[in-house]
Formats: structure tokens, C-alpha cells, sequence
């Protein structure tokens, strides 16, 4: 069944993680994997132009189903093999109304920690304002403790989190959030946000050796981090 599937993607990218523990989620292994390396530039080779003319990763097909989208491609996974493994959307309405609404507010999320995160980066050196690293930051923070609030109230509700039935884009955001507190500006690292976030603790034991897997040659950075998972 798997073999049917080829996966580019490239390594520290959480977009690849995603979709690498989606498929470990719904028990497809065995398929076609190649990484990429960013700093190479062959995310722009002829082969991911070819499934992908953005030039990014990852790139997902599946049969003669092309999928680029990491959200999208999760999805589609839960569509196709809903009977098999774990369930990625829950069925009570509540639920998936609260796992979408998460879902698609993460992109923003994600933005804010890429203006930050990236911005040295992407940002010529002539043009870098103090202002805008200064304004960025306070648009992360403020953003991280909404987030933060979030949390709390999974705690102070005392919610059961059963691994089995755990809506993996959650767990996938966490997983966004560490690889913040790995690249991000000391000023704005996690341990900062005392995030509240014991309710996941027995979903985090359970999906370590998925989420070591997805990782695993980001070892070198992401493997001070698996003391948290145990």
C-alpha cells in the first residue's frame, strides 16, 4: 500500500515532520523517502520541480495524487485510510470543530515565528530596522500566550488525552513550538512562556519513537530536547 507513496522532504523542516508522523500515525510505512538538503538548494532540483513548481518540500504523491500542502496532504491521508491506525480527526463535533479551528490558527502562528525566527535571514542587512525586530517580538509573545492560555484551560479541565485518539495536529503543533524553542532568540524561548502542557505528557511517551523517527537526522539539535518525551 505504501509503496505506492514518494515522499521528498528536507530535514528541520516541521512541515515534513507533519506529514512523516501522519504516515507513521496511520501505520504507512515502507514508502518511497528521499531527503533533501536545504543548504544544497536541491528543494529547487528538476525532481521536486517536477511534483512541486514551488521548489518546496515536502512533496507528496500518492499514486498519480500529487500533494504538496503538508495540512492537505494530512488530510487526505485520514480520508483514504480513516479505518487504519490512528485516527487523525476526531468524531464529535465539538472536537473537530476545536482540531480545525487549532489547525488553521497555527498558520498564524507560524508566520509570527518565522518573522522572527527568519528575519536575519531573509532581511538584507542595509534594511533591518530595530523597530521591526522589536515589533515582531511583541507580536510573538503576544501570540504565544494566547496560545499558553490555551493550554492552562486543557489543564485546569483536567482532560483525559487518549494517545489512540489524539488529534495529531495538536501534537504536531507542540512539535512547531519546540522547534521554535530551538532556533529562537533566547528572549523568546519557551522556558520563558512556562507553557502548561502535563495533559499531553502520556501522548508525548507514546509517539517518542514517531517523532524520533521524523527527526532523526536533526539529531544533532532536536535530540536535547527527547529527555522531555520521557
Amino acid at each position: 500500500m505504501a509503496k505506492d507513496m514518494t515522499l521528498l522532504w528536507g530535514s528541520g523542516s516541521p512541515p515534513c515532520w507533519r506529514l512523516m508522523i501522519a504516515l507513521e500515525e496511520k501505520n504507512l510505512q515502507g514508502y518511497n523517502s528521499t531527503m533533501l538538503s536545504f543548504e544544497k538548494m536541491e528543494h529547487k532540483s528538476e525532481v521536486v520541480m517536477k511534483m512541486n513548481p514551488r521548489g518546496q518540500l515536502p512533496s507528496f504523491k500518492h499514486g498519480s495524487n500529487l500533494l504538496n500542502e503538508s495540512y492537505a496532504a494530512c488530510m487526505y491521508l485520514e480520508s483514504q485510510f480513516k479505518s487504519q491506525g490512528n485516527k487523525l480527526i476526531p468524531d464529535c463535533p465539538a472536537e473537530q470543530a476545536m482540531m480545525y479551528q487549532r489547525m488553521f490558527e497555527g498558520l498564524t502562528l507560524t508566520q509570527k515565528m518565522a518573522d522572527v525566527i527568519y528575519y536575519t535571514w531573509k532581511v538584507p542587512e542595509e534594511e533591518r530596522h530595530d523597530s521591526a525586530v522589536k515589533r515582531n517580538k511583541e507580536n510573538l509573545s503576544t501570540e504565544l500566550k494566547l496560545w499558553e492560555g490555551y493550554l492552562k484551560k486543557v489543564n485546569e479541565r483536567k482532560i483525559h488525552v487518549d494517545p489512540k485518539n489524539f488529534p495529531s495536529t495538536v501534537l504536531l503543533l507542540l512539535l512547531l513550538l519546540l522547534y521554535m524553542d530551538i532556533l529562537a532568540s533566547p528572549t523568546i524561548r519557551l522556558s520563558s512562556c512556562h507553557f502548561e502542557a502535563s495533559a499531553f505528557t502520556n501522548c508525548f511517551k507514546s509517539k517518542t519513537q514517531c517523532i524520533k523517527k521524523a527527526t532523526e537526522s536533526f539529531n544533532t539539535v532536536f535530540g536535547s530536547l527527547f529527555p522531555f518525551f520521557s
